[in-house]
């Protein structure tokens, strides 16, 4: 099993369709990588409104879905902060990617 742990961080639009291809093309060259896209900010529209194949890695921020007035849906990973998630992770090993 691969050592691989990492944390994408996207906080705006742009930065999700960034952290989506990252995620992917790891996951390509080392399938058994463990990736967690952590959505935040103005992030979660357009992860929420484009859904993708990577969306089994992704995970949103809860205050940042309360203030866009946005729900996950089921089937989707939601953190009560982001940021804690993030820090909390990255004590474990994970490392720390911004996309």
């Amino acid at each position: 099993m691969s050592e691989i742990k990492v944390i994408i961080h996207a906080p705006t639009p742009d930065a999700v369709l960034r952290a989506r291809s990252n995620a992917a093309n790891l996951l390509k060259a080392e399938p058994d990588a463990q990736v967690k896209i952590v959505v935040n900010a103005d992030g979660v529209v357009e992860a929420i409104n484009d859904s993708s194949e990577m969306d089994s890695c992704t995970v949103f921020c809860s205050n940042s879905l309360k203030k866009h007035s946005l729900e996950a849906g089921d089937g989707h990973e939601v953190t009560p902060a982001g940021i804690l998630l993030i820090v909390q992770l990255q004590q474990q090993g994970w490392a720390y990617i911004r996309a």
